[in-house]
């Protein structure tokens, strides 16, 4: 959730940290800070956004050639200048930041408080700090082993970085449930929650691992496990262009990821759509193809937008594929007891490949005897280590909290899988199969022709801004889309909003439908249009205020309403990749003409590493 970022080297490191800072402020925004070590110790820490930091900062002497940062989303204690990151421990030697949960961070504190330690935060990361501090002072050990003696006491989640007045060329890191990437520069190392804030700087990257624990100088990287045993770092070129994590000229980064999807849904399918040869490549799916064929059933462990796309994938697959589905959430799944076997399936979908609750849900089912597919967008991430095969979306950095580009990767990686399976389980006719693939092909221009005008929907934004409750409805494909809708404008507009499959309507959200309440449609031409029509109807003899989502050239509902937005024709299967993009871009005008910050909704974060 949190962002860390640290350096040690021969440049100044406010600089390098306060930039990294801001490129991973989608983590968390609540609070900020620097610890930085020239002879003394110095913290400096600020409730609120990084710029108020920086702002705070601007004129003083911060030399030091080493130094940590954090950005914060508040868990234990509330945003504050003193519940922000760094924390300094009780003996003035270390500083420390800290992404995670202590979860038995109130045994800890009991125990320390009653040996005469007073706290200066609400928050578990001060706690853990002052109990390495405890075992570094009362015992004869190195800062590296009173860290490794911790965490074996710790129960949680953690990525802790630790600056020591007696080590100053040094940094300690250590990582288990939480993200973190060291890049190698000449005599110069950088960390970092992920690696936005390091490529510029370098492409030589090491993902740490959990239950590693690195000793970090300018010219030396060390990596142990918790039991002190040496590890050879794995150093990996780093996939990933400056540009890209950039606004480039747009307002916010929302409306730049919406824009850039012709582009990452061509990634998505470049090299792998082959319609010369009418084929599907995927060597993940290949190398498991029996396995994926002949599964007893797939289960997709999810959360989030992540779960909208696995909710889609269900009605493909079982379409496509005739394999039974079960749609999770991770969150869920992992304290139910769930009948998992061998011969099961489970898909794993993540933006950040880091999620905590898929993590520990896919462990699960792996130690069961499930074949683990990820579907993710980070390379190197957690989840895509520990699964045993896998498809990346190639979307690209999303740096905009709420998820765009990423989703409709989802969407498209999963259409691709079931239509291979399909293939190869002849469970589809070959010219359905070709058909599908034509229309896979022609979503990045009908992406392009939705994104050239997008002036009737910024109208209806406008019309509609002023609403205090939305109902989105769709029925088969288009039932996710309206969920997925409906979690876009609560992120990026605060407004309440609901989705619910459109036949569902009348067992209870008809309730709501008066002359103020928006209520959308996704009805585009599909195997249940006309139904669809009957229930947009039924809204318009309430003087519900109705908007709807068509397609292009469909005029049976030109009498109900005006707010109309069309798209391009396609197969109902594909449908939902086009029919999501005028929701996300309603979403994102009606929270800018609601005045808010749309690329950093309150109280969310982007990469969610804790429960």
């Amino acid at each position: 959730m949190c962002g860390i970022v640290a350096y040690v080297g021969h440049q100044e490191a406010y600089p390098i940290i306060l930039k990294g800072l801001k490129r991973l402020e989608y983590r968390g925004y609540d609070s900020s800070g620097v610890a930085l070590l020239d002879g003394d110790l110095n913290l400096y820490k600020k409730q609120g956004k990084v710029a108020e930091l920086e702002s705070f900062l601007d004129g003083q002497s911060l030399k030091a050639s080493i130094g940590i940062g954090h950005t914060r989303w508040a868990t234990h204690g509330e945003p504050s200048d003193r519940n922000a990151h760094p924390h300094l421990s009780a003996s003035g030697r270390l500083a420390m930041i800290h992404n995670g949960i202590i979860e038995n961070y109130a045994a800890l504190k009991k125990d320390l408080s009653s040996r005469g330690y007073v706290f200066k935060s609400d928050t578990d990361t001060e706690v853990l700090l002052n109990f390495i501090d405890d075992i570094l002072i009362n015992n004869d050990c190195s800062l590296e082993e009173a860290v490794r003696i911790a965490l074996k006491r710790v129960v949680g989640a953690y990525v802790i970085v630790l600056l020591d007045k007696e080590n100053p060329d040094t940094l300690i890191a250590a990582r288990k449930g939480s993200p973190l990437v060291i890049g190698i520069g000449e005599n110069e190392h950088f960390l970092a929650s992920d690696a936005s804030p390091i490529v510029e700087y370098t492409r030589q990257v090491v993902y740490i691992n959990d239950y590693e624990l690195a000793i970090i100088k300018g010219d030396e990287l060390i990596l142990k496990n918790l039991g002190n045993e040496v590890i050879t770092p794995f150093v990996q070129q780093l996939d990933l262009e400056l540009a890209a994590i950039e606004k480039g000229g747009y307002d916010h980064f929302m409306l730049k990821e919406i824009h850039e999807q012709p582009q990452t849904i061509f990634d998505c399918l470049r090299g792998r759509l082959d319609m010369a040869k009418g084929e599907i490549v995927m060597a993940g799916v290949q190398q498991h193809i029996d396995q994926l064929m002949h599964a007893n059933r797939i289960i997709i462990i999810a959360c989030g937008t992540s779960w909208h796309a696995g909710l889609v994938a269900e009605y493909i697959i079982e379409e496509l594929c005739r394999i039974p589905v079960e749609v999770e959430y991770a969150s869920e799944f992992r304290y139910r007891n769930p009948i998992v076997n061998k011969g099961d399936v489970i898909f794993a979908i993540s933006q950040s490949g880091e999620t905590a609750d898929t993590l520990v849900a896919i462990e699960k089912a792996k130690e069961q005897g499930a074949l683990i597919f990820g579907v993710l967008n980070v390379v190197g991430s957690s989840i895509a280590r520990i699964s045993h095969a896998g498809a990346y979306t190639h979307a690209g950095p999303e740096i905009g909290v709420a998820s765009t580009k990423a989703f409709t990767a989802q969407l498209v990686v999963l259409t691709m899988i079931a239509l291979k399976i399909a293939k190869e389980k002849k469970s589809i006719p070959q010219e359905r199969f070709i058909h599908l693939m034509a229309e896979l092909n022609e979503v990045p221009g009908n992406v392009e022709r939705i994104l050239s005008d997008t002036s009737k929907i910024h109208k209806i934004a406008l019309k509609h801004a002023a609403a205090s409750s939305f109902l989105f409805l769709g029925r088969g494909y288009n039932f996710p889309v309206a969920l997925e809708g409906a979690l876009k404008l609560k992120e990026i507009s605060y407004i309440h909003a609901e989705g619910y499959p459109a036949a569902e309507m009348k067992h209870g959200p008809i309730a709501l439908v008066d002359d103020l309440l928006p209520v959308l449609f996704v009805a585009t031409k599909d195997a249940y249009h006309e139904k669809v029509v009957s229930n947009m109807q039924e809204i318009n003899a309430r003087k519900g205020r109705l908007i709807a989502v068509v397609t292009e050239g469909d005029n049976t509902v030109e009498a109900l309403t005006t707010d109309l937005i069309p798209v391009p024709e396609t197969d109902e299967l594909i449908a939902p990749i086009l029919n999501v993009i005028p929701l996300q871009l309603l979403s994102y005008y009606i929270g800018v003409a609601r005045g808010l910050d749309v690329d950093r909704p309150r109280n969310l974060a982007k990469s969610v590493t804790v429960e």
